[in-house]
């Protein structure tokens, strides 16, 4: 299970559109199963399936696909409209463009353009005139073109920088998640930059899987997480792989053919450790189980490796600031 949570925070920025606008979401909550409380715990999470549904709930509660961040709205189908205009094309160079041109044809339309550096490409977002106190629009455009490009192709465009036009937040460290790639903070533009090479790979989509895609995007190309080639990412799909024995480190640089000195020191430089990606996966899996009553709280700290129901509870608490038993009464 590699399901990710969602950081609170992401919850709370996206419905700043909405408190803007003096819409009251109090319902939409409701029925999503978020509590207030929930939303206001810094270090709660919640599951990606609600996030989605948040975001698929205010575009359509709002009349707006920007959600209330940008100077004019774009109306719900705006998106899937410029996807059907580019589903056609030969290469992602072409679509890319084209996508971007569909946008560009709206005033007041946030500005991204591609620029050649060399063997790469930027893609930079022109992010002045939003009202994005957040930046929650301002990363949701390039997390969705970034994937949206990548779905086209049929394989994830490696990043090789984010850049941002902003210091680093206090909730930098979820921004692996989102990118997966060295980032730079207050820079003149928010920008992504990827080889040119993959501008030439042609289109693997269609009309029929682009009907399928649509179901649930572009919500849910941002509560997915970016399957990166990082350490932490490959450590967290080894051990979603074997839970069940929860490997640790010295067995996990075995399986790596690393020592565990220089497994340390990788993931040092990645600004995580073993520990920190472990607790991390076991939070995931807490917050899965909790949100579905499937199994009792003894079952859920058995399975991710706890001796005993106590230790499970001091760490959850921990980890979201909220006990399991909360967690789950506000849940359901």
């Amino acid at each position: 299970m590699r399901e990710r949570t969602i950081a609170s925070h992401f919850a709370r920025a996206a419905l700043g559109g909405a408190r803007r606008r003096g819409y009251d979401y109090s319902s939409l909550l409701q029925q999503l199963g978020i509590s207030p409380e929930l939303l206001e715990e810094p270090r709660a999470r919640i599951a990606p399936e609600q996030f989605t549904r948040l975001i698929q709930g205010l575009w359509l509660a709002l009349d707006d696909e920007y959600l209330g961040f940008g100077q004019a709205p774009s109306k719900p189908g705006s998106f899937a409209m410029m996807c059907h205009a580019v589903i056609h094309c030969r290469t992602l160079e072409k679509a890319l463009n084209r996508g971007l041109l569909f946008y560009s044809l709206f005033p007041g339309a946030p500005r991204l353009t591609l620029n050649r550096e060399g063997d790469m490409i930027r893609l930079s977002l022109d992010d002045s005139p939003l009202w994005d106190p957040d930046h929650f629009l301002s990363e949701s455009l390039l997390v969705i073109w970034h994937r949206f490009g990548s779905w086209l192709i049929g394989q994830r465009i490696r990043l090789e920088q984010a850049t941002f036009s902003y210091p680093r937040p206090e909730h930098g460290a979820e921004y692996d998640l989102l990118f997966s790639c060295p980032l730079e903070f207050s820079t003149i533009q928010s920008s992504l930059l990827f080889h040119s090479r993959y501008l030439n790979m042609p289109l693997l989509q269609d009309e029929r899987t682009l009907k399928h895609f649509l179901e649930r995007s572009p919500a849910d190309l941002l509560s997915r997480p970016d399957e990166g080639d990082s350490l932490g990412s490959q450590l967290r799909r080894l051990l979603s792989r074997d839970n069940a024995r929860w490997p640790d480190l010295d067995a996990v640089a075995a399986h790596l053919h690393i020592s565990p000195q220089t497994l340390r020191r990788h993931l040092r430089e990645e600004g995580t450790s073993f520990q920190e990606l472990k607790d991390q996966l076991r939070r995931d899996i807490a917050i899965y189980h909790l949100g579905r009553a499937d199994l009792s709280l003894q079952q859920i700290a058995e399975q991710l490796g706890f001796s005993e129901p106590s230790a499970f509870h001091r760490a959850f608490k921990k980890w979201t600031g909220l006990t399991p038993g909360a967690y789950r009464a506000q849940e359901n």
